[in-house]
């Protein structure tokens, strides 16, 4: 039977055993979704702990139900191994490995080359691997097509399928999860393509869309997070102009989303954080360079944002200086350490960089996050305080609200008489605005 009839055939009657490399905000919930369809589904994660915990029936992702995980794993249909030996014995693979910036703000693709290595050493005819990992346009055909090929023996498009498909994750979202959100696909071939989307079809409940290559996939992505950057840039931007003209930007932005079209709010903030945004613009722009492009507009989005820390601290050590207090000494509280609201996860936060620039100035931080009790950065653990009280507060010069966590004191500040830099708003119903200063 050929490859495609003989792969439609498994994805039909759920023999199709699935694959996800990388076991954190993308794989895990990918994983679960396709072992919830029926599919036996093995999860490989270099990091042993993850491994265990999975088949422990323990979560540890916020947007998957710790119920369904541990059902799934003690009826057998999902397990996790750090072994990649665990690709002989699956027929889809989905790549979902990190694609961090080196220190120079290029590509580090090193997770995606390493992982395609692997697999490469353990593909065989009939096989279906999908990278999802957010990166440059051309990975897939330039990159990762040849290093399977030389490393299998296998010619893509004949032996095996090869197609990339972005994730899509946007962790803490109430209302779309990686189930229900719509799903794009390219893939080296049409009929690579149409059984890659036959897979998503059968494992997701969101609208599966086919572009005809990798590279339209790819650079969709690109656009998904570079179209925000651009626009938090522009925002960022706008609320430096606002604050030296006496105008409240967002105030300004409540307006202008009045408008029933032709307007998207986007807000400023102390800076970008997260998997994507902060990052995509990067890939792009240095893939750019290839062909003797420069993205103007990105770049210039991309330095207005990567200065709102700076920008947050000089600020900052403005209003004290208004209260007769020097910045270097002083003690500053930052609200918040996530990268965005109500979510644990603080990967790229801007609240860290803010922390580190407070430090060079010679301030003394601190922070409060119900939703991180400790935090890693630059080999560092921070602990948060346990509890925002009154009395905790008052042990401050300045407190700086970095993350738009609902659920916090923020009042208990204030009661305290310590003074706030609000970088996202949060304490726009507070009446008395003695002691509140917004970005």
């Amino acid at each position: 039977m050929a490859i495609k009839e003989d792969l439609i055939a498994k994805i039909q009657d759920r023999t199709l055993v699935m694959g996800v490399c990388g076991l954190g905000y993308v794989g895990l919930p990918l994983a679960v979704d396709k072992a919830k369809h029926g599919f036996q589904t093995i999860g490989f994660d270099v990091q042993q702990e993850k491994v265990d915990m999975v088949n422990a029936g323990h979560n540890y992702i916020g947007d998957v139900v710790d119920a369904d995980l541990a059902e799934l794993v003690r009826a057998g249909r999902l397990r996790a191994t750090s072994d990649f030996g665990f690709v002989r014995g699956v027929d889809f693979i989905a790549i979902c490995v990190p694609t961090p910036l080196d220190k120079h703000q290029q590509p580090d693709i090193r997770y995606v080359r390493d992982s395609v290595i692997a697999i490469a050493g353990n593909l065989r005819r009939g096989m279906i691997v999908v990278l999802e990992s957010t990166t440059y346009p051309g990975t897939t055909e330039e990159l990762v097509k040849p290093l399977l090929e030389e490393g299998s023996g296998l010619k893509c498009g004949e032996d095996f399928y090869l197609g990339f498909s972005p994730e899509r994750v946007d962790p803490g979202n109430l209302v779309y999860k990686t189930s229900n959100t719509p799903k794009v696909v390219g893939a080296v071939g049409e009929d690579a393509a149409e059984v890659i989307a036959m897979v998503y079809r059968a494992i997701l409940d969101g609208e599966i869309h086919t572009v005809s290559s990798p590279a339209v996939a790819e650079m969709e992505k690109i656009l998904e997070n570079t179209y925000r950057n651009v626009n938090i840039g522009l925002v960022n931007e706008l609320a430096m102009l606002c604050h030296k003209m006496g105008i409240n930007i967002w105030e300004v932005i409540d307006a202008a989303k009045t408008k029933p079209y032709g307007f998207q709010a986007f807000y400023p903030g102390p800076g970008l954080g997260g998997h994507c945004i902060p990052l995509d613009p990067y890939y792009l722009s240095w893939k750019a360079r290839e062909y003797g492009f420069h993205t103007s507009m990105i770049e210039s989005s991309m330095m207005i944002n990567d200065r709102m820390p700076e920008y947050t601290v000089e600020r900052a050590g403005k209003l004290l200086n208004r209260l007769k207090k020097p910045l270097n000494g002083a003690r500053v509280l930052l609200l918040g350490v996530a990268y965005k609201q109500d979510i644990a996860d603080y990967r790229e936060s801007p609240a860290l960089r803010v922390m580190e620039e407070f430090r060079r100035s010679g301030a003394e931080t601190a922070y409060y996050d119900p939703f991180v009790p400790r935090c890693r950065y630059q080999g560092q653990w921070y602990a948060s305080l346990p509890e925002l009280t009154t009395e905790a507060a008052g042990a401050f010069d300045l407190a700086v609200v970095t993350t738009a966590h609902s659920g916090v004191d923020y009042g208990a500040v204030l009661r305290a008489g310590v003074p706030v830099f609000d970088c996202k708003n949060v304490m726009k119903d507070f009446q008395d605005r003695t002691n509140i200063e917004v970005l």
